[in-house]
């Protein structure tokens, strides 16, 4: 299974290379891989395969999967209707199609993720490849990004699917908490019960009804047509839309007897049957007819897999077969009449059947079997369908009565509909002679009939061959208690029976509606539906959400930074003070001090504090704020946290900087005669925020009931991270996954901060000497001082400082030589990443106040965004290298060598995470100083 997943991802890969060498039949050479893991699924059928991959237990996300009956089913109709798309496509499109390359890459990683999807026992990894196909199908129905109607339903599509996903991501915590295990097979053989399980099922029903179209989640696949035919015929036929008929199969035999699981997949079923199959009748664009024959389809399958009995799940696995032979052959048709005519519209389409005769059959086969006519395998499962619902002991006479009438009804519609389709496509109607569109066709190649051909064929080969094909099936049916009549099997003749009779009925019917339809349909069109249109409802309720949202924004966001700071402050202290007061009796303990020292240095931070409110020069109340936090690090070390210590000192510095370089472009002092708001409630604000804090915090030291796990933090940081140093353990390494959050957010911030300066444009790196004006040049080149720093000579004379040109200098290269030992000592010694990473900050901050903007572009000439990708990509990359070597993601793999003269060399693979660490910080500040700094001198340059 995961050679299957690889292949499919490096197939995906390097399909842009492929067809960018080979052209369109770069897609035959793609098929191939889809048709290999074909192989291997028949290989294997009919033995159990379990695979486990231990990822994050923490986190319920390790790897485990599992081949059965039910994904091998699934599988073939995923990987081989996904062999024929692909080699359809290589007649369908053109060389000149824009953007084939990745459009083949979104295929075959399409057809990877539903195997992924099909086969995920695990919940979360299910999930994960679900959310995948939403991505991807977004991708691929907005393939022709340049029209609208394409990017409005991929739109849509997108923000159905993945609501329902969200849903259904819900349901699906809910029930892995509920049973403990997030395994599908655990969860389907011990379902809980209760009132929560079920709001949990009615969840994870509500992404499986989103993602196949069922009403009222149907409006989405109609508008998705937009997409390539290709894409209709695979994903919106054979494969995603079957997503949620899977997973309500694969829930069934542990949830089918629940109330709220049949209310919902037997009422929305039977609804999507009728509503779309009367749709389908009304459409006069093939594609949306064959788009609302497949929700009306979907609805029936729906039923079947969900309905809980034996021969309803035999018969929902046949149709679910059926369906995609029959209708990825019509929309491959729908493909190749549009591609030689150039119009799907049945009112502009008259004789083709006489001039393409061999598309006319193929299309024949296939809607026979959509229309359940016998020999065919669609006929089979109507059959077995009717028969399971006739004889389905699970429900009640009266729910009997009524699913198998609007069946049967459905059924109808069906019939016409298919009809429809064949007459509209290739029929006369009543024209002596072709319509333009035919007139003007061109004969489609063997090469583009063949991957239709092969689907309709199949599907009639497979009635009479389905008890054959029931054997397949029955490993998966069997997982659900038995009707009265458990000898059912399929075939194409069980005698004179109700089904058969009933299926009589429906064909008969079915053929009066059609040549009634022009009364039908044309004097029933409504112009307001009767249920409403979905797709106004859609839009009503974006335009809902939206006013929404700009009034929340609006009532939330007024503009003001100290309105929006003082309910974010306000909300802090009294929230959890008023938790406090409510519900906790006790009383927290407070120890002041440990040593007069401590008392000394907190009596300072606060007179710190305290100034900074009266301080009316800007710089001034920086500096003052920088002493507060000078005043923590002091005591970081006093408490015995040296790491924290320098890493607080670091910051500090740091952030004085940063504050210095946007407080030159604000005046000196502050004027108080603009200042907003009141002193003395602010004052009161600050007071009660900082009192809050404190509070919460004794209250949570005093909260601790057990050993604290700081005792066994040393141990655990040498024996599990190979490391003496506690806190750089815990940042690369035992809590890796949040320090890669972390680092991150850290990148966003840094791009968020140069798109604020930059406003329409990210400039790359800081211009270096070669590339100032020439008049600044000249007089550089005249002055006669000694050059310290090559960007100083291009200072403005008055704004030039020689003894700290002289300094930076001297203490730079120190200063970099220090980062550097801050980053290898951190593993076992106070430093890290982090630490270096500011170390190497201030280095460069220094050279750009010593030299300006061209002296930091000589320093480092590489851009900002570079590094910072670098960085997030070791980081990223270290995941996977642990796994290679044996280790969970993100943790310590340890590998030793002996090298010549240096000796035994031990490496822990923490050290590139922590390498990732060091350049994002170093990235980040090179990234302020272009911003805040360099962006913003060249513009004083330009106004000089």
């Amino acid at each position: 299974m995961l050679v299957v997943l690889i292949a499919h991802a490096v197939a995906a890969v390097l399909a842009p290379l492929v067809v960018r060498s080979m052209g369109r039949n770069g897609f035959f050479l793609l098929a191939l891989v889809p048709l290999g893991s074909l192989g291997w699924v028949l290989a294997n059928w009919g033995q159990e395969r379990e695979l486990h991959i231990q990822w994050a237990p923490g986190l319920s996300m390790d790897i485990d999967m599992r081949f059965d009956s039910l994904a091998a089913i699934m599988s073939v109709l995923v990987l081989g209707v996904g062999t024929l798309i692909l080699i359809y496509c290589g007649r369908y499109f053109t060389n000149d199609e824009r953007r084939l390359g990745i459009f083949a890459a979104e295929m075959v990683a399409f057809a990877g993720a539903m195997f992924g999807l099909v086969t995920s026992d695990n919940m979360i990894i299910l999930y994960t490849f679900w959310e995948l196909t939403t991505v991807l199908s977004f991708l691929l129905v907005g393939h022709y990004a340049e029209r609208a109607t394409s990017r409005r339903a991929a739109t849509q599509a997108l923000l159905v699917t993945t609501a329902g996903g969200l849903a259904m991501l819900v349901g699906i915590l809910m029930l892995g908490q509920s049973v403990g295990s997030y395994n599908l097979s655990d969860v389907v053989a011990n379902p809980p019960s209760g009132w929560l399980a079920s709001v949990a099922l009615v969840l994870v029903l509500i992404g499986a009804l989103s993602k196949s179209a069922i009403v009222p989640l149907h409006f989405w696949l109609p508008g998705a047509m937009a997409a390539p035919t290709p894409v209709s015929g695979y994903l919106h036929a054979a494969a995603m839309v079957k997503a949620g008929i899977y997973l309500v199969a694969r829930l069934a035999p542990g949830f089918s007897d629940s109330t709220p699981w049949r209310v919902t997949i037997i009422t929305l079923g039977l609804a999507s049957m009728l509503l779309a199959g009367w749709r389908a009748l009304r459409s006069f664009d093939l594609k949306l007819v064959l788009a609302f024959g497949t929700v009306s389809q979907l609805g029936f399958m729906m039923v079947l897999v969900g309905l809980g009995s034996r021969d309803a799940a035999l018969a929902g696995m046949t149709m679910i077969i059926a369906h995609g032979l029959f209708k990825a052959a019509l929309f491959m048709v729908v493909g190749i009449i549009d591609h030689s005519t150039g119009t799907r519209d049945i009112r502009k389409l008259a004789h083709l059947g006489a001039k393409a005769p061999w598309l006319a059959a193929i299309a024949t086969l296939a809607a026979a079997s959509m229309a359940g006519l016998p020999p065919f395998l669609g006929f089979v499962g109507k059959e077995a369908a009717l028969e399971s619902i006739l004889e389905a002991n699970v429900l009640e006479p009266w729910e009997q009565t009524v699913t198998a009438a609007a069946i049967t009804l459905g059924s109808i519609l069906t019939v016409a509909y298919s009809i429809r389709f064949v007459w509209g496509a290739f029929g006369r109607k009543r024209l002596r002679q072709p319509s333009p569109a035919v007139t003007g066709m061109h004969a489609p190649g063997a090469l583009l009939l063949a991957p239709s051909a092969v689907l309709a064929v199949a599907g009639l080969l497979a009635g009479p061959l389905s008890p054959q094909l029931e054997k397949l099936l029955t490993p998966y049916s069997t997982t659900l208690p038995a009707g009265p009549h458990a000898d059912y099997h399929l075939g194409l003749w069980h005698g004179i029976t109700t089904p058969l009779l009933l299926t009589v009925t429906i064909v008969l019917l079915g053929t009066v509606l059609f040549v009634a339809h022009r009364w039908a349909v044309a004097r029933l069109q409504f112009k307001n539906p009767p249920l409403g249109n979905a797709d106004r409802a859609y839009d009503a309720t974006l335009r809902g959400m939206d006013a929404l949202s700009m009034r929340l924004t609006g009532f939330t966001q007024r503009g003001s930074l100290p309105l929006t700071q003082s309910t974010i402050l306000a909300t802090l202290m009294l929230l959890p003070m008023i938790v406090l007061a409510l519900y906790t009796d006790a009383w927290a303990e407070f120890r002041l001090w440990d040593s007069p020292l401590q008392f000394t240095v907190g009596l300072g931070m606060i007179g710190a504090a305290l100034a900074t409110t009266v301080m009316r020069n800007r710089l001034a109340a920086v500096i003052l704020v920088g002493l507060t936090g000078y005043g923590c690090g002091v005591l970081f070390a006093l408490h015995g946290a040296p790491d924290l210590a320098l890493t607080q000192f670091l910051v500090e510095t740091l952030t004085l900087v940063i504050f210095v370089l946007v407080l030159r472009k604000l005046p000196a002092e502050v004027d108080e005669r603009q200042s907003v708001g009141f002193k003395v409630p602010r004052a009161l604000l600050a007071i009660g925020v900082g009192t809050a804090v404190t509070i919460l915090a004794a209250y949570a030291v005093n909260a601790r009931n057990t050993v604290p796990i700081h005792y066994q933090l040393p141990e655990a940081a040498y024996v599990l991270g190979d490391g003496r140093n506690v806190v750089n353990v815990l940042l690369v390494d035992i809590r890796a996954w949040d320090t890669f959050g972390e680092i991150s957010v850290l990148l966003v911030a840094a791009t968020g901060v140069a798109s604020l300066v930059f406003r329409s444009r990210r400039f790359g790196t800081a211009p270096r000497v070669a590339d100032a004006p020439t008049v600044v040049l000249d007089a550089a080149s005249s002055s006669s001082e000694r050059t310290w720093l090559r960007g100083g000579d291009l200072i403005d004379p008055r704004h030039r400082s020689l003894v700290l040109e002289v300094t930076t200098r001297l203490i730079f290269p120190t200063m970099m030589v220090l980062s550097v030992y801050f980053f290898f000592s951190g593993h076992n010694a106070p430093g890290g990443g982090f630490a270096g990473g500011l170390t190497a900050g201030l280095a460069l901050v220094l050279r750009y106040l010593a030299g300006g903007r061209y002296e930091l572009g000589e320093t480092v000439p590489i851009d900002a965004g570079k590094i910072l990708g670098l960085g997030l990509g070791l980081a990223a990359g270290t995941a996977a290298a642990s796994l290679f070597l044996g280790a969970p993601p993100l943790s310590s793999a340890v590998f030793e060598v002996t090298l010549p003269l240096l000796g035994d060399i031990k490496l822990v693979t923490a050290l590139f995470f922590d390498l990732g660490v060091y350049l994002i910080v170093v990235g980040l500040v090179l990234d302020v100083l272009r911003s805040l700094g360099a962006r913003l001198d060249a513009r004083e340059e330009v106004n000089a």
